[in-house]
């Protein structure tokens, strides 16, 4: 037998794997590469971000220690301020709005339209897969009032309802419930895929004895079905949070933060800090706090998730 049969016929007896896996420094120096990456990727960058917050200014130009200042003045700045009280404001819609329809879309799929689950499920995903900056033009096209109305208030006029015609995007309660719009209906798709992997995981018979013993609709669903794939939906909430708190894309590319500052988060008030106004140490510290809240977010979902269950 050559060295390599030899070789593979030691591997797949076992005895390899159960040296590898009972050694703690082979099972190190697996684990290693992969440390590695995150403490260069991930931890660094946390580390040095808190410290450029403990300072004012940009590095080599007026970069002075600051100590924790930057994170006290931020609740005196009103741009700082309204860009977070915006964003939990957004978090507060969007994130229900997108895991809420993926549920409803996929409970639907699932139960009512098994024919054409495949077409279906396909359709629905494809807003996920198009450019935010594609998605942000067809959306403001919607909304469009001059030169030409858009969909929306084209709709409005054919149906004798000039009233209710606005520019939409040119006014802050109107342009945020856009954005609002636009972003549930591009991650539905998302969400709706998800959750239909794990209704397809439950068990059929679990079903069929459910019905027999007279559980259906909200009961079912209540009953049986939530509670098998509540792991599926907590994981989606905490995507769809984190997701959300770093609203910066579909902003800029719809509303540009506008009008005013009705539509700037805390992501876009981060890097007007950084790049517009040379404030390093400031936006290091919006960066930090940004950071802290999906921390605690994602902690107390967990938490209240496994209290709960």
């Amino acid at each position: 037998m050559s060295v390599a049969g030899t070789f593979l016929k030691f591997i797949q007896g076992g005895s390899f794997l159960e040296r590898v896996l009972g050694d703690k420094k082979a099972i190190a120096l697996m684990v290693l590469p992969a440390l590695i990456i995150f403490v260069g990727v991930i931890f660094v960058p946390i580390v040095w971000t808190f410290i450029y917050s403990l300072f004012s200014g940009m590095p080599g130009f007026k970069f002075e220690y600051v100590g924790f200042s930057n994170y006290i003045n931020m609740w005196s700045n009103k741009q700082t301020v309204a860009a977070i009280k915006m964003n939990w404001k957004y978090i507060l819609f969007v994130t229900p709005g997108q895991v809420g329809f993926g549920l409803l879309v996929s409970l639907m799929m699932y139960f009512s339209i098994k024919k054409f689950k495949t077409l279906s499920r396909t359709i629905v995903f494809i807003p996920t897969i198009l450019p935010t900056v594609a998605v942000a033009q067809m959306f403001a096209k919607m909304y469009e009032m001059v030169p030409n109305y858009g969909l929306i208030n084209a709709l409005l006029d054919l149906a004798g309802l000039d009233r209710y015609i606005q520019p939409f995007l040119g006014q802050p309660n109107t342009s945020f419930g856009a954005l609002v719009v636009m972003d549930i209906w591009t991650a539905i798709g998302f969400y709706t895929v998800i959750i239909y992997g794990a209704l397809v995981d439950i068990p059929h018979e679990l079903l069929e004895a459910a019905r027999i013993d007279g559980a259906s609709g909200v009961k079912l669903f209540t009953k049986i079905v939530f509670p098998m794939i509540r792991t599926i939906m907590i994981t989606c909430l905490v995507f769809s949070f984190t997701g959300t708190i770093k609203l910066y894309e579909s902003a800029t590319a719809l509303t540009k933060g506008g009008p005013g500052f009705a539509t700037t988060s805390m992501t876009m008030n981060m890097y007007q800090n950084a790049f517009l106004f040379d404030q390093y140490g400031y936006a290091s510290a919006v960066a930090i706090l940004i950071l802290a809240q999906c921390l605690l977010v994602t902690f107390i979902i967990n938490k209240l998730s496994r209290e709960k269950y």
